[in-house]
């Protein structure tokens, strides 16, 4: 074993640049991970930390019990309770402090008419609490509100909309509400909670305008006295509680907060990180395991008089896994400094371009490295070991043969492999999308469908590197005619190459391809079941924003150049004891604004006591027309509902319909996510339009949309999505890249006497060097193509399964123009690969490549 390390330590001295591309290419997978745990683990005790400072004064929460929740959502609706609670509490033994908490949403017009926030992270209002040590916001500036329309605000929304203190704005409430600013505050010693906006008004304001009837509050916080702790607390508060409410520790709200926060955006941040560096590592694999299958190809006759000399088989396959080894742990160890300087790096842009995270050193644990540094190895070695166990297979006459004839991509073996691969692939994913759902059995056939083109990818090359670059011998003559031969030299080696750049382009055409199925989907969905001339809307994605005022489409209404104005609220209520969210209109409105499909019953007829649903959700319920069902409200109220209309669509008017008047006794802060709006005959939308925005800007300056505008901005986020895929795909591709450069490079070592014979008989440089850079541009295109298709089959298996495990009609759609960027992208790509191995061809002595043996 010691001369397989001196013999594998030797050769790595004299060829350190035969394994440069191997070590990138693990160096930046294992920074990609390690910088991708280091940050999760940072941003964690960051918010830990923050939630932990805004809270340390409060000792006990007192809350409803219980909580609604719909599907989709984690954070459920909880029942108000009774300001006039916090009086009572204060008079416990042992509490210092009781204080209601009222809170909903609120968000303030910035200074240039333009809300702030809303885009996602909540936009808050609440009473700003007196207590200093209950109050999460921590004054900065300023003084606290004392009077109706004075607000204090966190510094941070302050800085986003370039208000200061005596500045007067509006606040959507969502009714607009003129306030004025007169303190900034922190929380947890932060500008604020991430992008999360607070403004704090004085009590009664906060009353009037958060809340449907004065009295209730969110929930009461409550501080201990000397000596009294947490546990103590809770235990002293429960005894006078009212049924249904419930009292917890302080730490135990703030973990809940922190918990939210996890689930909500650290976890999916995280994952969705996790899964790019899991596509680097994927894309280095193929990229390491062709680097060291051309290095033992190389050192054949090398082996083999090692063989002869004595060397047994496992001695040789030693040598090869020792520098594999080598290669592997020093590119891992750099490679985990390199993910502390990423995290440092993200750490310190986040705030720069507006996700102004919790300030926290680096938490560096040592999962975040252990981690890394053993999935680095693993991959390297898991890479090199079948070309080391070809390497021990060497038979010692290999030494007396001049040459090797690959013949790897004829193997019958592989090619009947590849296609029954691809028929289980075929059949698990059209059993998946097309006869019974199943996101399951759908990925399963993805998954072969990838390992499939893998090996039939050496059968495939020839015949595409044929076609592919037949033009080439026309374009180019006898320097294309010899680029073509060259990529058709090794088909195993020309597709190992080409498929570290096909899984590359084959995951980005899968996210173009679903992001514009989605955004087809968007389109399909308002075009069918929207009737309106124009929309009123509130952001489309996130938790954003305070929604419309619900006295909006009745002010539209009574516009002249207005037909039908109708509002869609919001509503939250068990239905037979599952937590449904609730759409709450004006159902006569809806019908004649929205296309509901066939109607059974009548959506006029339901009254105080009426509901009208999908028909999915009929059939899941097992409810029909005359039914009744018994709805459980946030305010604990249960009441019968008959069902009076069953409609066919859902996917912009919500699978449960109930009126305003039914709602109203159980409303909380009432506020419309979208006014659609159709005008009478003959009014032009240009002219609605403007009469529509008029008569918004009353009421916080909302935009008005146009149908096409408004299926636009609905699908604005994947378009944002999108641009964050492609920036972290863009390392795959790279890694792509070094191998296609290390593949060449190492091919042009192996050809050094062929080159020079070119060069001696008149192939001029810059010959040379267009033949090493079109042989380059050929193996991208062959994976580019391969990638294509590949991400093609996916983006439709994910749309199809999507659509099978969905209530909603997916449409699929292929976006020509994207896709062909993509593919110009990976051409040049290719020949961005080939550039430097072809400059270092073209610098070869004529005389010493000759003589080369």
């Amino acid at each position: 074993m010691n001369a397989s390390v001196r013999l594998s330590v030797s050769s790595l001295r004299a060829h350190k640049r035969r394994f440069a591309g191997t070590f990138l290419a693990v160096f930046l997978g294992v920074a990609f991970l390690a910088g991708t745990l280091v940050m999760g683990d940072t941003l964690r005790a960051g918010f830990d930390t923050m939630f932990g400072n805004a809270t340390s004064g409060t000792d006990a929460v007192v809350r409803s019990a219980d909580a609604i929740t719909t599907p989709g959502e984690r954070e459920g609706v909880r029942q108000p309770v009774a300001t006039g609670l916090a009086d009572t509490l204060a008079k416990v033994p042992g509490v210092a402090s009781a204080e209601p908490e009222i809170q909903g949403a609120g968000q303030l017009v910035g200074k240039n008419g333009k809300p702030i926030g809303g885009q996602g992270p909540p936009t808050l209002a609440g009473n700003w609490i007196a207590d200093p040590k209950l109050n999460p916001y921590q004054l900065a500036e300023g003084r606290a509100p004392s009077k109706s329309g004075e607000v204090v605000v966190n510094r941070g929304a302050a800085d986003k909309g370039d208000l200061k203190i005596g500045d007067t704005t509006t606040l959507r409430t969502p009714d607009p509400v003129q306030v004025r600013i007169v303190g900034l505050a922190t929380f947890g010693g932060e500008d604020g909670m991430a992008q999360v906006t607070f403004t704090g008004m004085t009590r009664a304001d906060a009353e009037k305008y958060l809340t449907a009837r004065p009295g209730e509050a969110s929930s009461v916080k409550v501080r201990a006295g000397p000596g009294v702790s947490e546990k103590e607390l809770v235990d002293r508060l429960t005894p006078v509680l009212p049924n249904g409410v419930e009292a917890i520790t302080g730490q135990e709200s703030a973990q809940e907060n922190t918990d939210m926060i996890s689930s909500q955006f650290l976890t999916i941040f995280t994952t969705f990180l996790l899964v790019f560096s899991g596509i680097a590592l994927l894309v280095a694999t193929f990229s390491i395991h062709n680097t060291f299958a051309i290095v033992v190809a190389q050192r054949t006759r090398e082996n083999a008089l090692l063989r002869a000399l004595g060397a047994s088989r496992r001695q040789v396959t030693a040598a090869t896994l020792v520098e594999a080894t080598v290669v592997a742990v020093t590119a891992s160890l750099a490679g985990l400094a390199g993910g502390i300087g990423i995290a440092a790096g993200l750490q310190a842009l986040f705030p720069a371009i507006g996700f102004p995270f919790p300030k926290s050193d680096l938490v560096i644990s040592a999962l975040s490295m252990a981690l890394p540094l053993v999935v680095g190895i693993v991959v390297c070695l898991g890479s090199a070991l079948l070309p080391a166990a070809r390497a021990g297979r060497t038979a010692p006459l290999a030494a007396l043969r001049e040459t090797a004839v690959d013949s790897s991509g004829a193997s019958r073996t592989r090619a009947v492999t590849g296609a029954v691969l691809g028929s289980l692939a075929v059949t698990a994913t059209l059993t998946g999308v097309l006869v019974s759902p199943s996101l399951w059995l759908a990925g399963l056939g993805a998954v072969l469908a990838l390992v499939a083109f893998v090996v039939l990818g050496p059968v495939a090359s020839s015949t595409a590197v044929r076609v592919l670059g037949g033009p080439l011998d026309k374009l180019r003559g006898v320097t294309g005619g010899l680029a073509r031969r060259n990529a058709l030299r090794s088909p195993k080696r020309t597709a190992a190459t080409a498929s570290a750049l096909m899984i590359g382009v084959a995951v980005v055409a899968l996210f173009t391809v679903f992001g514009a199925s989605l955004k087809a989907t968007m389109d399909q969905t308002v075009s069918r079941s929207f009737a309106g001339d124009v929309a009123v809307s509130t952001p489309s994605f996130g938790a954003g924003g305070s929604g419309l005022s619900p006295r909006l489409a009745g002010a539209v209404q009574e516009l002249p150049e207005v037909d039908t104005a109708v509002g869609l609220g919001r509503g939250v209520a068990e239905v037979d004891g599952k937590g449904r969210a609730l759409t709450v209109t004006d159902p006569s409105a809806l019908q004649r604004t929205f296309d509901l499909g066939k109607v059974d019953g009548s959506m006029s007829a339901l009254g105080t006591d009426g509901i009208a649903l999908t028909r999915s959700e009929a059939e899941k319920q097992h409810l029909a027309t005359g039914d009744e069902a018994r709805l459980t409200f946030t305010d604990g109220k249960k009441e019968t509902f008959t069902v009076r209309a069953v409609y066919g669509r859902s996917e912009l008017a919500g699978d449960y319909v109930i009126t305003r008047a039914a709602w109203a006794p159980h409303r909380t802060q009432d506020s419309d996510t979208l006014v659609a709006v159709s005008f009478k005959d003959g009014v032009s939308t240009d002219a609605g339009k403007a009469a529509v925005q008029k008569v918004a800007d009353v009421y916080g300056n909302p935009e008005v949309q146009t149908r096409d505008e408004y299926a636009q901005s609905s699908a604005g986020g994947i378009d944002m999505m999108l641009t964050l895929v492609y920036a972290l795909l863009a390392l795959a591709v790279l890694i792509a890249l070094l191998g296609i450069a290390n593949t060449l490079t190492l091919a042009i070592h192996e050809r050094t006497r062929e080159l020079g014979l070119l060069r001696a008989v008149g192939q001029t440089r810059s010959q040379l060097r267009a033949m090493v850079r079109w042989e380059s541009v050929l193996v991208a295109a062959f994976g580019t193509v391969g990638g294509l298709a590949l991400g093609a089959f996916l983006g439709w298996v994910l749309v199809k399964a999507s659509d099978g495990a969905s209530d909603s009609a997916f449409a699929f759609a292929i976006p020509p123009r994207q896709l062909l960027i993509v593919a110009l992208v990976g051409l040049a790509a290719g020949a961005l690969a080939g550039w430097r191995p072809a400059r270092r061809a073209a610098r070869l002595d004529v005389l010493r490549a000759i003589a080369t043996e």
